[in-house]
């Protein structure tokens, strides 16, 4: 499981070896203690106002659970966890020499291409209910698929060539994708386009924060087989940025994408959820709480075919992670 502390106030620390969760309670005012065995934990995520003590950091570091600190959006500040690293130093030296080379290129190629392919089977699986927006759903797929075919005849060779053509392509089918997912939406969440920090509607809110938890995902899957998540191939190098998590995430956004919609479209968001401030949305506790509750069974407990088996979708995402280092490994210096 994946705990989630994001009551202010609320504090972690240990007794008799497990974890214990100290908060008060909202209705009764009343404080209140939870223990958990530090082996059913998998990742502790630490919301603003939050706190935990030395021998909680101990007990996590002990049992390999990683902590994660999030700001209010959702995306990580910073992680704790065990100094060991992930694997050999030899794939981090593979992935270096990969990213100044055509492999960097056909892997972005394919993380991409996946991403708009995932995108395309997302909207036609909601065309099959929509009978009324049939036409709209076809012909928006018919275009994302078009883009995605070029990038795919796109001939190999330097990325930094390539990759204005392929981020192009790539933008153009994000903004036919989510213009369509919001014409499908209950009108009142419609929504105009992509925003960021601060997002400017709900629907952005919610997709905005679910993404910065699925970067702190992807971020754990890289490190845990021996992947460097700052030296990525596609994303740009800026100081301290985690360039490959930004490359790496791309097929996996769908999760989240799909968790958000399925929300909003269920009817299940209303105006305690969220607030609007002047630069504008900010999700409320209460919506997190539904959407992290709503994003871990989405990974956690619903299961996907890969590879002629059944899996929980973190598992798929940490599978692909070491197939992509093992990818690397077969490369000769």
């Amino acid at each position: 499981m994946q705990l989630h502390l994001d009551t202010y106030g609320a504090y972690l620390h240990v007794r008799e070896e497990l974890f214990e969760i100290v908060y008060k309670d909202e209705q009764s005012g009343k404080k209140q203690k939870k223990q958990i065995s530090a082996k059913k934990i998998k990742s502790i995520w630490m919301g603003e106002g939050t706190a935990l003590s030395s021998n909680a950091v101990r007990l996590a570091l002990e049992n390999n659970v990683d902590i994660v600190f999030l700001d209010f959006s959702g995306s990580p500040l910073g992680r704790v966890w065990h100094s060991k690293l992930g694997s050999t130093t030899l794939i981090r030296k593979k992935q270096l020499m990969a990213s100044m080379g055509e492999q960097a290129t056909a892997f972005t190629k394919q993380w991409i291409m996946e991403k708009m392919e995932n995108q395309a089977l997302f909207l036609i699986s909601l065309g099959k209910h929509r009978k009324r927006s049939k036409l709209l759903i076809e012909e928006r797929v018919a275009k994302i698929r078009r883009l995605r075919e070029l990038v795919g005849y796109q001939e190999d060779g330097s990325l930094a060539d390539l990759a204005e053509s392929i981020r192009g392509r790539e933008g153009t089918a994000s903004r036919l994708y989510f213009q369509t997912l919001s014409r499908l939406l209950p009108e009142q969440h419609r929504f105009e386009g992509r925003s960021f920090r601060p997002a400017k509607d709900a629907f952005n809110a919610f997709l905005n924060y679910v993404y910065g938890i699925l970067y702190s995902r992807t971020e754990k899957a890289l490190v845990l087989s021996g992947i460097d998540p700052f030296v990525g191939f596609f994303h740009r190098d800026d100081y301290n940025h985690k360039s490959m998590v930004m490359d790496f995430i791309e097929p996996f956004r769908i999760f989240g994408d799909r968790v958000v919609f399925k929300l909003f479209s269920g009817k299940r968001i209303n105006k305690s959820h969220y607030t609007i401030i002047s630069s504008g949305v900010r999700l409320e506790k209460e919506g997190k709480k539904m959407l992290v509750d709503s994003f871990n069974k989405h990974m956690e407990t619903e299961k996907i075919r890969y590879r002629n088996r059944n899996q929980v979708r973190s598992n798929v995402m940490l599978l692909r992670a070491h197939e992509f280092a093992q990818s690397l490994l077969k490369e000769e210096l």
